[in-house]
């Protein structure tokens, strides 16, 4: 797919960390970019620095995703790219020590099905509100492609830490529904793929630098190489890869440094 100024593109987690790196990688690339996200503030400022519209979206409401694209569509038309990085997650061991009561104490069920809805059901609910759009769209080029969709997994979908139940389980979730979902759409010219990261300087990461730098430092050195956390440019590198190659299709690429977390 040609990135040029006639596409139009929507980042869900666009105000800041990989999404915010995608909207602006997009936007300097000429597209024009719907940002979805909660944080008003941050949000419209990446808009405002690329020409795009802030659409206030919440991915845990169908409601609100809906109203997000139809906002987005009335500002650039048919959006022929979907980033999603938005996510919200949950923790926990599945069973560990509480001080506070002095027994064992089990992750709640009600806290994993958060998890599962803020990042399994959220994907797949713009994933597939963006495939109903694209599905009536004209095609781009001589494949027939109309659409391209990129969802944020993670390196723990594979290599899971201790407390990464829920959060592993709902980003194995999505690469299972990425061959799948790219089958289902391929006599639509639709492609699905998903990028798993591994330790990104995102700004969670940030704080534990500022916070704890020995912790942040001895994170560094897990990846074999480079030994640094992930650059958020690095992640859109690949985004726009995804975006350009139509023969990248149905694929779960790691973006990890070739890193492999032993359990702790």
């Amino acid at each position: 797919m040609d990135i040029n100024s006639s596409l139009a593109a929507v980042v869900t987690g666009g105000a800041s960390g990989l999404g915010r790196a995608s909207a602006l990688a997009l936007g300097h690339a000429g597209v024009k970019v719907a940002v979805f996200d909660l944080n008003v503030e941050a949000g419209e400022a990446v808009a405002a620095e690329i020409g795009g519209v802030f659409c206030q979206v919440d991915i845990m409401s169908e409601e609100s995703v809906l109203a997000g694209f139809e906002k987005a569509r009335a500002a650039h038309g048919q959006e022929r790219v979907v980033v999603h990085c938005a996510m919200v997650a949950g923790g926990g061991k599945t069973v560990g020590w509480d001080k506070e009561t002095g027994g064992f104490k089990r992750a709640s069920t009600a806290g994993f099905e958060k998890g599962m809805l803020g990042i399994a059901v959220a994907s797949y609910r713009v994933a597939s509100i963006a495939a109903l759009g694209m599905a009536g769209a004209e095609p781009l080029n001589e494949d027939g492609e109309r659409g391209s969709i990129i969802l944020c997994s993670s390196a723990a979908s594979q290599d899971g830490q201790v407390g990464q139940v829920c959060y592993g389980a709902g980003k194995g979730a999505v690469n299972s529904m990425v061959l799948p979902m790219a089958r289902d759409l391929m006599d639509l010219g639709i492609r699905v793929n998903a990028i798993l990261p591994g330790i990104f300087a995102t700004p969670p990461m940030l704080g534990v630098k500022d916070k704890a730098p020995a912790i942040y430092a001895g994170l560094e050195a897990s990846v074999p190489f480079p030994r640094r956390l992930g650059h958020p440019d690095e992640f859109a590198s690949l985004m726009l890869e995804l975006v350009r190659n139509t023969y990248l299709n149905g694929q779960c690429l790691r973006l990890d440094g070739a890193i492999r977390m032993p359990p702790k």
